[in-house]
């Protein structure tokens, strides 16, 4: 027998014995292969006998099941190891399903999957399917009798969750949880040594983000020394007890206790420098908060050498000559933006043009964390990391114009700004939505490139430098080329705003626009009129937010103005010099793009000149100077695409609510009074439910919506109630629309957990999301009678062929002026509630198409100009020749 014929009787056999196996067999036999050998492109041969596997029509046993689920978590394991992080959490979720699902046993779903699960969600951010997940399988341990080390496993999910409330900004609820457990749990000293640092930690954060936690500070300072009594008695607890070390030093260094605090930092770093094998990225983060010690002590030279070597620590061949490293030497990591932030606090003392240097280079970094991340409430904290850095941006710019007087400063400040405006909105609007799949193959690709870095850098002094730099290299060709396929998507909004652009159709719209930044310390303005940009700034760090504030307290219930109408003039007038709004009046519409908590106010409730009249229509309310529209940003006013000129039609949700709690009586009369004017179709009472609502939004150009709706708190997500159910605001992203006005009107629909820059997570940023771009929606909770007056009006206003900007405008003042309405009903709570968000264009042609008629009209006056001027040469030779013939 040769060789040949005995690989074939081997490969036969082989065969023979698969082909025996029973369904379960070889979906195991699948994986024994797998493990063996595994890679990125053995993942697709695992995905293949899965794949097989649904296809087989006969009933699936809970033993195949489960092989399932086994296939599933191993697929998972790798996928992560070789940076397919998405994949992973799909493979995992595929695992829990079908593990949940059918009422599988026998396998550690915990500890193979769900740990898993909860880790991968809280690194990309999702912290709450982390939440959930925790929760989940904490449940399982804590309720199974029999479950293997069920200690070591609620206590990893203790402090996992405790980690995802801390990171998702809920300090309240994980001291709550920390002190519970340590109070009711049988612990070791070592796991009560780490819950107490981390204890520690959410009592500092809450302190410093100013939650209501009785005694913070103290309690920080009592948990972290109780942490390092727990864990001094242990050996080998060096990393924790460094870091309840170095949060004593944090501490002591923001109470400016710098001796105390030098101290803390000592033991630290002795400490720390004792683990072996220390990754690169912790080492990096310890010298950071020295270098951040040194920088608050004053000593600016040495914290920018500390610097430096946080720079060599991080990035291969790292030149310590240029103190900033190149752009393409940079990669998607939280530390290093937080070094060149602090160079940029240290450069901007005598070097401000090199300080903007360094802040981009933070900036560009932020880029690519944001590009890596997929949970929308993991984006916007990112965001907020920017706006400390901003603020100190623009104060430069300030600076640097007002000594060179260069406008460029200015426009660079506004871009700056611009920048962080609703930039998960304009980016998802313009991006993910409609992504490409080369697009969702490119956001994949960075994700994992950024997993190998950080992965390559874990193994210290046995990194390959080459494969970092090539994958940095790769990695920035890769953000070059999403930029270029994304500025393709006809919904693209670009990054930069195109000011010319804005110039000229805030001339065109005959409006000035108004634009906030509120930073922590200053509210920075910008003026946008006659063809040019001013930039001004007003420190409101004491007096300006509690005046402010003050006055939207007013709107709280429909008595906190009526039974104190001189103080709400006196407060009205304040915040309006506050915020120094126009008093020239060269054009007839004002557009305010507000930020942080000027998105709650009632702008047109503002009083221009205070007085003594207790009759609310003869008040001076900034609505009798200007018609005002808002904007979320000035690239989406800018890009605001043309209205529809067919014929409006409406879609009217109209739950009612008959015979219930929540029954809205007058929501008839607002029903009526639309038909009366408007074709359309008019969801009542039970067909008023979710699904017809989904299944007909697209087909109309208004999405009147009259119903309740909550703003929610901080712990619930607003919300909007359909007949059958009530929707959170995040549902309705998928709903793909493009109506030429949603109309909300209900309670609070543009209140919910603010963000600077962001806005309000609320009804209206839903919309928003699902493609409105022209909003009518209420800022606190509507009367029903009032509201439906005014509805009858606005809806009065577009029949006539009124703009929906200056609709809202006149039925305003309709209702002021509306002698059966009594005094008290014309309280500013009444009729300031609904703000208009869009566009104020009457033409049905955006700014590019008035850039392209303005060039036709060019060309055509040159061809014009140059035609005659050859119809004159022409006759004039031919003139010269009849002379010449005579």
């Amino acid at each position: 027998m040769n060789l040949h014929h005995l690989y074939g009787l081997i490969f036969l056999f082989i065969n023979l014995n698969i082909f025996g196996q029973n369904q379960e067999d070889k979906i195991y036999h699948a994986i024994d292969v797998f493990t063996a050998h595994p890679s990125a492109k053995a993942i697709q041969d695992l995905s293949n006998a899965e794949a097989v596997f649904w296809k087989n029509p006969n009933p699936k046993t809970k033993d195949e099941l489960l092989a399932i689920v086994v296939l599933n978590c191993n697929k998972a394991y790798y996928e992560n190891q070789f940076g397919q992080i998405q994949n992973a959490v799909w493979s995992y979720e595929k695992a829990w399903q079908v593990y949940q699902k059918n009422k599988l046993g026998d396998y550690d779903i915990v500890e193979y999957c769900l740990k898993p699960l909860g880790n991968l969600y809280t690194v990309l951010g999702d912290y709450d399917n982390a939440e959930n997940t925790i929760k989940q399988y904490f449940f399982i341990v804590n309720t199974s009798k029999n479950y293997p080390d069920a200690s070591r496993q609620k206590f990893a999910a203790i402090l996992n969750l405790s980690n995802v409330y801390q990171n998702s900004g809920k300090i309240a609820q994980a001291i709550e949880l920390l002190e519970n457990i340590l109070k009711t749990e049988k612990l070791s000293n070592v796991q009560k040594g780490i819950l107490l640092n981390n204890l520690g930690n959410n009592y500092w954060l809450g302190s410093k983000q100013f939650v209501i936690v009785k005694n913070a500070p103290d309690g920080a300072e009592k948990a972290f020394n109780a942490s390092i009594q727990y864990l001094e008695k242990e050996k080998n607890q060096f990393e924790t007890l460094s870091n309840s070390y170095r949060n004593l030093a944090s501490m002591n260094r923001q109470w400016q206790r710098f001796d105390i605090a030098e101290l803390y930092m000592e033991k630290a770093e002795k400490l720390f420098l004792e683990i072996p094998n220390q990754q690169p990225r912790k080492l990096a983060k310890l010298y950071y908060e020295k270098a951040l010690l040194l920088f608050d002590e004053g000593k600016y030279d040495e914290s920018s050498k500390q610097i430096a070597v946080i720079f060599k620590t991080l990035i291969p061949n790292y030149n310590s000559k240029n103190n900033l490293p190149n752009q393409d030497q940079l990669y998607a990591e939280t530390v290093l933006a937080d070094a060149l932030d602090l160079q940029a606090d240290i450069l901007m003392l005598n070097d401000p043009k090199k300080a903007l240097k360094a802040f981009d280079l933070s900036f560009y970094i932020e880029e690519m964390l944001m590009n890596a991340l997929i949970a929308e409430n993991s984006k916007i904290l990112m965001q907020l990391r920017s706006r400390n850095r901003t603020e100190k941006c623009l104060s430069i710019y300030d600076l640097l114009f007002k000594k060179e007087g260069k406008s460029h400063y200015i426009e660079d400040a506004f871009q700056l700004s611009e920048r962080t405006k609703s930039g998960i909105l304009k980016s998802y609007r313009s991006n993910i939505k409609n992504a490409s799949a080369e697009e969702k193959k490119l956001l994949q690709q960075l994700q994992n490139l950024n997993t190998n870095i950080l992965k390559e850098q874990q193994k210290g002094d046995l990194a390959a430098i080459s494969k970092i730099n090539q994958f940095i290299k790769k990695q920035h060709e890769l953000m070059i080329s999403l930029k270029k396929i994304q500025s393709q998507n006809p919904d693209f909004i670009p990054e930069k705003c195109d000011i010319k652009a804005l110039l000229f159709k805030l001339e065109n719209d005959k409006a000035m626009m108004v634009y906030y930044f509120m930073g922590s310390e200053r509210l920075y303005y910008f003026v946008l009129q006659n063809n040019r940009i001013a930039l001004s700034q007003i420190y409101i760090a004491h007096r300006g937010i509690p005046r402010i504030a003050q006055f939207i307290n007013y709107f709280n219930s429909p008595d906190e103005i009526t039974n104190d109408i001189s103080g709400y003039n006196h407060y009205g007038k304040g915040v309006y010099d506050l915020l120094k709004l126009p008093r020239i009046y060269d054009y007839p519409n004002l557009i305010i793009v507000p930020d942080g908590i000027l998105n709650f106010l009632p702008f047109e409730a503002l009083i221009t000149q205070e007085s003594s009249t207790t009759n609310f229509a003869k008040m001076h309310y900034l609505l009798h100077d200007f018609k005002i529209a808002y904007n979320t940003s000035a690239n989406i006013y800018l890009n605001s695409k043309p209205l529809s000129k067919s014929e409006k039609t409406v879609l009217g949700v109209f739950p009612v609510f008959e015979k219930t709690a929540f029954e809205l009586s007058y929501s008839k009369k607002e029903l009526e009074s639309i038909r009366n004017n408007f074709k359309g179709k008019y969801l009542e009472n039970t067909d008023a439910s979710f699904g017809n609502f989904k299944n007909s939004a697209s087909q109309y150009s208004i999405l009147h919506l009259s119903t309740h709706a909550s703003s929610g708190d901080i712990e619930t997500p607003a919300s909007i109630k359909f007949y059958d159910q009530e929707v959170l605001y995040s549902e309705l992203y998928n709903l793909h629309i493009n109506p030429d006005l949603v109309v909300l009107s209900a309670c609070e629909t543009g209140i919910g957990k603010l963000y600077k820059a962001e806005g309000a997570m609320s009804i209206a940023r839903g919309f928003q999301f699902a493609g409105a771009e022209n909003l009518l929606f209420s800022l606190w909770k509507v009367n029903d009678f009032t509201t439906s007056v005014f509805m009858s009006d606005f809806y009065k206003n577009i029949k006539n062929d009124v703009s929906y900007f200056e609709a809202n405008s006149n039925a305003k003042l309709d209702y002021l002026n509306n002698k059966s309405i009594p005094n008290a009903k014309k309280s500013p709570y009444y009729w300031s509630s609904f703000v208009y968000y869009g566009s104020i264009s009457e033409e049905n042609k955006s700014t590019d198409y008035i850039y392209y008629g303005i060039s036709l009209l060019i060309v055509i006056a040159l061809f014009l100009v140059f035609n005659q001027y050859n119809k004159w040469k022409i006759f004039t030779r031919f003139s010269k020749k009849r002379n010449i013939k005579k």
